[in-house]
């Protein structure tokens, strides 16, 4: 046969006559082999009838393949009709013979066009000629139930697709053939094992058993339709990279197999994660059109600079259709789902995700504007509105799915906010959608509204200290300024009023450490614009601006300590590490205010101290830390957070009293540690140190506090130290004698107020 072949003795026709009849003779012969000796593991026969079959069937595929690709003899439909015939013939024959058959047709019948010589290029009729030998593979699995035969079908057809596709030498057709190639292999691996047009997959899904591993298993028709969407979404993902008329292809495709997983998974409880991939290859492929620089994003980039007057640009608003068409089909499968929140979420949240993801990779308001883009994102909001009322007629008093819907709807509304607003106008806004969203919840009761209100501040805030943020703040007009942090803190208040006396404690108590913090800050930089403007010298190297940095970020610490404590394990972890950073920046300003800045240490003159005594630059640069200091010892639960807040604040106090009564005795010019010490200044330090111990030892008597009567005492006896050490060595005479007298009375007196006070709060 090869000598006649090559020599030219067999024309075409007798080529594949040969091939046919020679299969047919393999087949034959296995039938009788099995007839005569029987083909059972017993038999000195054994899996012969099933070789001999399965390399006839092998030859029939190649007869038919080699009549419609090399030869051209036949047409389409009756190479269509051929190939259907002996796939027919290979599920009759392995259900006669057994797997083995199964298996050597299928492999062969995927071998047989690489082994046909031809250079002819690939052809979109291969794609055919692959998905009914896979058809074959699952076919005879779902009548025989032999599992590896499908999974070799299945990886068969996938894998000569993928070949196929990259055998036409780039051509579009290929690609638009592959596409719908491997659609029609997930539809094969989905219905042919459930023997129907509907899915009817029961059990555990792929997501939840990876979830919990040892729990129950999926079946092996659910991991075979799992294995078959992801590569689909695999491939499907890829082309999107590919040009301008195959991106497009391949979104449809990606979105038609997520509406199909959605639909069809109703009777299929089992394959209802699987939509998650399409989904996942479908924001996958919209993102790397934009960053592999693809045909299509290279369209739309350039619309407005190779022409002059060009259409307006659709591809974005294509995408963003997309998206809302999908969360319209989640919506329905939500509506089938009767109360599941897990359709109504994946509808509330795929169009907005969408549109972020088109806006991060895309930059829509470049080329098309920023209010034509916008008015995307209120179109979205819109029909989540729409979604919001349908959902909360048919919910009626369970406002749990209606809820996840005006989340989406704030979400979208905030996104426009945010693409056409300004810096200050931008943060007003926010705080607004903040407000509304406690609106709601208290006009309507959406218990889910909290978590917009608390996302909401976070966001707030992060403008408000990072972008743009405390820079922003010092450079800005002063009126920017006051718009965005004093909106921002009447925002927060409104807020925490709309939401008095309901349980929504995660919220109230973001908005309350918002509200205080915010309020730190805005005093703060008040402050600091109106000292900056009335006094001479760079503000970046005086005390009183250290101070203000210090109030700013340890009262946005002493925030994060306080949402730490209602916060679960890993948000209480990261608001840890924040508190932890927002700390360690305030105790560095606070340190260069007592050292580098310090007017008691330096004489720069940006450090000289201005105002009248008491309030004046020591007081904003002291005192206020020392203040935000005892407001968190007060407002935090922590015994040890409290202790360190507490002891800080008292350290701040004492140094600021310290420094103040020496700037009413000495003036601005000798505050220095240079301009020594007078004896009424060392006296006023021992009076003052006095009225400290005597005030913590009154407190002590309060409160029943053994540990605040102990502090009394130290601070009386650091006085009496004072007066031994320094302030006696200025007296002479029958003055020193009687100074001396009345210290050992005061002593004694001392000693028996705290024999009293240790009786008084000794139990009986």
């Amino acid at each position: 046969m090869q000598y006649g072949v090559e020599n030219g003795l067999f024309p075409p026709a007798a080529r594949v006559l040969a091939a046919l009849g020679f299969g047919g003779a393999l087949i034959a012969g296995g039938a009788y082999i099995d007839r005569r000796f029987g083909d059972g593991a017993e038999a000195a026969t054994a899996y012969l009838p099933s070789v001999f079959s399965g390399a006839g069937l092998v030859s029939i595929f190649g007869g038919v393949v080699a009549a419609h690709l090399l030869y051209d003899l036949v047409g389409p439909a009756v190479a269509f009709a051929g190939m259907a015939a002996t796939g027919a013939l290979g599920v009759a024959l392995g259900w006669r013979y057994g797997p083995l058959l199964a298996g050597v047709g299928v492999v062969g019948a995927f071998a047989a066009p690489l082994l046909v010589a031809t250079t002819v290029p690939a052809t979109s009729w291969l794609y055919l000629y692959f998905a009914i030998v896979t058809a074959l593979g699952l076919g005879i699995d779902t009548i025989r139930r032999w599992g590896w035969v499908s999974v070799l079908a299945l990886a068969g057809g996938f894998a000569m697709g993928w070949l196929t596709m990259h055998g036409g030498d780039g051509a579009g057709d290929l690609t638009l053939g592959f596409q719908a190639h491997v659609m029609a292999l997930v539809a094969l691996a989905i219905l042919v094992p459930a023997r129907s047009f509907r899915p009817d997959h029961e059990g555990v899904t792929v997501a939840q058993w990876l979830a919990r591993p040892t729990g129950p298993r999926p079946g092996f028709a659910t991991c075979l339709a799992a294995g078959s969407v992801a590569a689909a979404a695999l491939g499907l993902g890829w082309t999107t990279m590919l040009p301008q008329d195959t991106f497009w292809m391949a979104i449809l495709s990606l979105v038609f197999l997520t509406a199909a997983l959605t639909l069809w998974s109703v009777s299929a409880p089992a394959l209802q994660d699987l939509t998650l991939l399409p989904v996942a290859a479908l924001l996958t492929g919209i993102a790397a059109q934009a960053g592999g620089n693809g045909d299509v994003y290279a369209a739309f980039a350039s619309t407005y600079v190779d022409a002059p007057e060009p259409d307006f640009p659709i591809a974005v608003s294509l995408l963003c259709a997309i998206g809302l068409g999908l969360s319209v089909v989640f919506a329905l499968r939500a509506v089938r789902e009767g109360f599941g929140t897990a359709w109504a979420l994946a509808a509330a949240l795929m169009a907005p995700v969408t549109a972020v993801v088109i806006e991060v990779t895309w930059s829509p308001a470049e080329v098309i504007g920023a209010y034509p883009w916008a008015l995307h994102a209120m179109a979205l909001a819109a029909v989540m509105t729409s979604l919001a009322l349908r959902f909360a007629r048919l919910d009626g008093a369970n406002r749990l799915r209606p809820s996840l819907f005006v989340l989406s709807a704030l979400a979208a509304v905030s996104f426009a906010l945010v693409v056409i607003l300004s810096l200050a106008a931008l943060t007003v806004a926010l705080t607004a959608t903040v407000v509304v969203a406690a609106a709601l919840d208290r006009r309507f009761d959406l218990p889910l509204m909290q978590v917009f209100v608390s996302v909401g501040t976070v966001a707030v805030g992060a403008r408000l200290v990072a972008d743009p943020g405390l820079a922003w703040a010092l450079e800005a007009p002063i009126w920017e300024v006051l718009l965005a942090y004093g909106g921002a803190l009447a925002g927060f208040l409104a807020a925490l009023w709309l939401l008095r006396g309901l349980a929504r404690a995660p919220a109230q108590l973001m908005l309350d450490t918002a509200a205080w913090s915010t309020g730190g800050v805005l005093l703060s930089l008040v402050l600091y614009r109106v000292l900056d403007a009335a006094l001479a010298g760079d503000a970046r190297f005086a005390h009183w601006s250290m101070g203000l940095y210090a109030v700013i970020w340890l009262s946005l610490m002493v925030a994060q300590l306080r949402r730490r404590e209602g916060s679960g394990l890993w948000l209480g972890r990261v608001r840890a590490l924040l508190a932890l950073l927002f700390g360690l920046l305030g105790a560095g300003a606070v340190a260069l205010s007592l050292t580098l800045v310090s007017p008691f240490l330096v004489t720069w003159d940006d450090t000289r101290v201005a105002g009248p005594p008491v309030l004046n630059t020591l007081f904003v640069a002291y005192a206020l830390p020392a203040l935000v200091l005892a407001f968190g010892a007060w407002r935090l639960r922590a015994p040890v957070l409290r202790r360190v807040l507490a002891l800080g604040a008292m350290g701040l106090g004492v140094f600021w009293v310290f420094i103040t009564l020496r700037h009413l005795w000495q003036g601005a010019d000798g505050v220095h540690i240079g301009a020594g010490f007078s004896q009424p200044e060392l006296y006023s330090y021992t009076l003052a140190l006095l009225i400290t111990g005597a005030v913590l030892f009154y407190q002590s008597l309060a409160r029943g506090s053994a540990g605040l009567r102990r502090a009394g005492l130290v601070v009386i006896g650091l006085a009496v130290a004072k007066v031994f050490l320094l302030d006696i060595s200025g007296l002479e005479g029958l003055t020193r004698v009687l100074s001396l007298m009345v210290l050992g009375l005061s002593l004694a007196g001392l000693a028996w107020l705290n024999r009293w006070a240790q009786a008084k709060a000794a139990p009986a």
